[in-house]
């Protein structure tokens, strides 16, 4: 895949922008993924994505051929997601958390088609709660633990990434990891 993204990154630097669309069809679920589980917000996801697809073009010129493109687009991602975390706003979404309440979004107030398994209510209980517990963690420690276990990138990538020591990436996973069973203790 590296070998097309390469080939692709050629004609965008040539000046063809279909080429460039194809780049995006290929990493947009990944780079959502990753800015969702940084921010917890999907309207916030969908923008940061956006936005780092919008700097990888704009700035395609700085690529350096000789790294992986992937890491240099999740780097764009990892940063414009902790400048959004580091600016945040108030914002008011239908899946944000009503102030004062316990998990309970404006989406409780809209009425559900079909009531979910308890099973599946208990799943995605278990879900939000971890995510809840990640989205607390410092970012340094958010960072590695969401390119590690959602993400499932190799430490070197991780390093790559975040432009630290591959020993800094290790205890930030176990600091991380730590701080998230405390966290986690109560289930």
């Amino acid at each position: 895949m590296e070998t097309i993204v390469k080939t692709r990154i050629k004609q965008v630097k040539k000046g063809d922008q279909n080429a460039f669309a194809e780049i995006v069809d290929l990493y947009k679920d990944k780079i959502y993924q990753l800015c969702y589980r940084m921010l917890g917000n999907a309207h916030e996801a969908e923008d940061t994505a956006q936005e780092a697809f919008i700097r990888a073009y704009v700035n395609i010129h700085t690529y350096d051929m000789n790294k992986k493109f992937s890491t240099w687009l999740y780097r764009i991602a990892t940063n414009l997601s902790i400048d959004r975390i580091r600016k945040k706003k108030p914002d008011y979404f239908l899946d944000a958390e009503i102030a004062g309440t316990e998990g309970l979004t404006m989406y409780s107030q809209v009425a559900a088609d079909v009531a979910l398994p308890e099973e599946e209510l208990e799943t995605i209980e278990l879900q939000q709660t971890i995510q809840k517990e990640i989205l607390k963690l410092p970012d340094k420690y958010r960072s590695v633990i969401v390119l590690k276990y959602i993400d499932e990138l190799s430490l070197k990538e991780i390093s790559e990434i975040l432009d630290i020591p591959i020993g800094t990436v290790k205890t930030r996973i176990h600091r991380g990891r730590e701080a998230l069973r405390k966290q986690l203790r109560h289930l």
